[in-house]
């Protein structure tokens, strides 16, 4: 891989509030407010102060929602506000401020894309919660209410005006609402690499798409134990040469950082250099098929450590101010032919992708 592209003097943005603080799930529930809390803390810290601009998020509002949603079911997540304690599923569950916080999660996405779309900034970092990549159209899965990223390829080319937007999921757990949402849709690809077999069982390397999005969801399906050069190998093998195939308008992350080596809930072993190298790869895709525009949304990491570091490392990449030395990027670069499944994946989507 190239050095790091120079990218253009803008700022790189975060979205942050308060709000996504009060989503509470419960004692001892791991999609808790500390998540963001380590991360918010970090970001005060003198040594980044003022890096980033702070962007201010806004509710989506009922009509945006529906683009993914149903109203029945937004209609059932708006009645959980100013309640308690309401179960949506085995995993998910809303406090008083729930519905609040998943309508600011939704928006600021929206208000991050708005931001990156005009002219002071480039590329950012919404630091959400509740997450969204396993929502689906009518029900709450796996910690997530709303399909954050998801509705944010909505907007892109509902609001925005882009043909074309790129997903691109490093979860540990593959993001099957997501999935779900554009499977018969050539406008957006959805690539995801994840933990397989694993929750929520989806996700296998022959789940393409169907009809006219057929060969436009690319899945990775991975055993316990990948680390930073399997996922440089996965990233340069298959997500560049698809990417730039399909030469994406915008490109949206679902960045999960419970494939960090030490979270709890996870059985990789991605390091902070991991995370900022995926991200270097994913800013050169953005630089060289769309300005440069690209926005991660948090998703999952349930080690606080994982979620510190590694959202550190992203958002110095995206300030090309890189934690990767030299040495550590031609390991990477040069990480060899990584898993047998790259060349699995490889033979089912060379019908509808160059590879070389």
């Amino acid at each position: 891989m190239q050095e790091v592209s120079a990218l253009k003097m803008a700022a790189t943005i975060v979205i942050r509030d308060p709000g996504y603080l009060e989503h509470d799930q419960g004692p001892g529930h791991p999609e808790s407010p500390d998540r963001l809390r380590v991360i918010y803390e970090r970001l005060d810290q003198e040594d980044v102060k003022g890096l980033f601009k702070t962007v201010v998020p806004r509710s989506a509002g009922r009509e945006e929602l529906l683009w993914n949603h149903t109203g029945d079911y937004i209609d059932k997540i708006a009645g959980t506000a100013g309640r308690d304690f309401c179960r949506l599923d085995p995993d998910t569950a809303t406090s008083a401020g729930s519905w609040e916080a998943a309508c600011l999660a939704a928006g600021g996405v929206f208000a991050a894309m708005d931001e990156i779309a005009g002219p002071d900034a480039q590329n950012g970092f919404a630091l959400v919660r509740p997450p969204g990549h396993h929502a689906e159209r009518d029900r709450a899965m796996g910690f997530c209410i709303f399909n954050n990223v998801a509705l944010g390829a909505h907007y892109a080319k509902q609001i925005l005006g882009c043909e074309r937007v790129l997903i691109a999921d490093w979860d540990l757990h593959h993001g099957n609402g997501t999935q779900h949402s554009f499977y018969n849709d050539p406008s957006v690809l959805y690539l995801s690499t994840h933990q397989y077999p694993y929750y929520p069982g989806s996700g296998g390397a022959d789940q393409i798409g169907e009809g006219d999005g057929e060969g436009f969801t690319v899945n990775v399906p991975l055993s316990p134990g990948a680390g930073d050069e399997d996922f440089a190998a996965i990233f340069n093998r298959l997500l560049v040469p698809i990417g730039k195939a399909f030469s994406p308008d915008f490109i949206l992350v679902s960045a999960g950082f419970d494939i960090y080596m030490d979270d709890p809930l996870g059985g990789m072993r991605v390091t902070a250099n991991g995370f900022a190298y995926m991200a270097r790869v994913l800013l050169n895709l953005a630089e060289s098929c769309c300005e440069g525009r690209i926005l991660f949304c948090l998703e999952g990491g349930y080690s606080h450590t994982g979620l510190r570091d590694g959202v550190l490392a992203v958002l110095k990449e995206c300030k090309a101010m890189s934690v990767l030395d030299s040495d550590t990027v031609s390991r990477l670069d040069n990480s060899g032919p990584g898993p047998q499944v790259i060349e699995h994946v490889m033979d089912i989507q060379r019908d509808y992708w160059p590879f070389t």
